[in-house]
């Protein structure tokens, strides 16, 4: 089962459950030529939900319910997007998100958590899962956005040192990486 948002940018999956953070992230209109939001109406929302729930569901061997959503859950699920999007380009810290969370001991003595809620508030139960169990495993600062601006897809930084900054160099990064050089060149050329 692949990540149906995140397979339209031609990007790896982020490993585990945080491919679900990278996947509703890359739910918004963006790249190159721009792709459109999977969350601007309610039949395309529940369509990504329902491959990004299955996608999960193999990544981790874990069950999730599911989850139905509705006109009234599309507002409160971009703005989770949003705010999730900020705070890994590193704009701002975004305003607490609040999902309920159950903790359920498994037959193989694990304890694991399990999101709760219904609509959008399951789903953002699980993005938080998700990104406390990176945090943990030290994954979750390897989830960035593309520094360009025209772009901003969600990648996985497979870098050895974490410094990539381009969801593709080639892409993204070297027309970029051009633009700045001739910048530079024209002041130079100026003073």
């Amino acid at each position: 089962m692949a990540w149906l948002a995140t397979a339209r940018y031609d990007l790896s999956p982020a490993p585990d459950g945080l491919g679900f953070v990278q996947d509703l992230l890359n739910t918004r209109s963006a790249g190159r030529p721009r792709q459109p939001d999977l969350l601007g109406d309610v039949a395309s929302a529940q369509s990504w939900a329902d491959g990004a729930l299955a996608a999960w569901s193999e990544e981790t061997g874990q069950d999730v319910p599911a989850v139905t959503l509705g006109e009234a859950d599309l507002d409160p699920l971009r703005d989770l997007r949003v705010d999730l999007h900020a705070h890994v380009a590193g704009v701002d810290g975004p305003p607490e998100h609040w999902a309920g969370v159950g903790l359920r001991l498994g037959p193989d003595g694990r304890v694991r958590p399990e999101p709760r809620g219904a609509g959008w508030r399951a789903l953002a139960s699980l993005a938080l899962i998700a990104i406390a169990e990176g945090q943990a495993a030290g994954t979750w600062r390897r989830l960035k956005v593309c520094r360009n601006h025209r772009c901003e897809a969600a990648f996985f930084d497979r870098s050895r040192n974490n410094s990539g900054t381009w969801h593709d160099v080639r892409v993204c990064g070297n027309p970029a990486n051009l633009r700045a050089f001739r910048e530079r060149q024209r002041a130079e050329r100026i003073n």
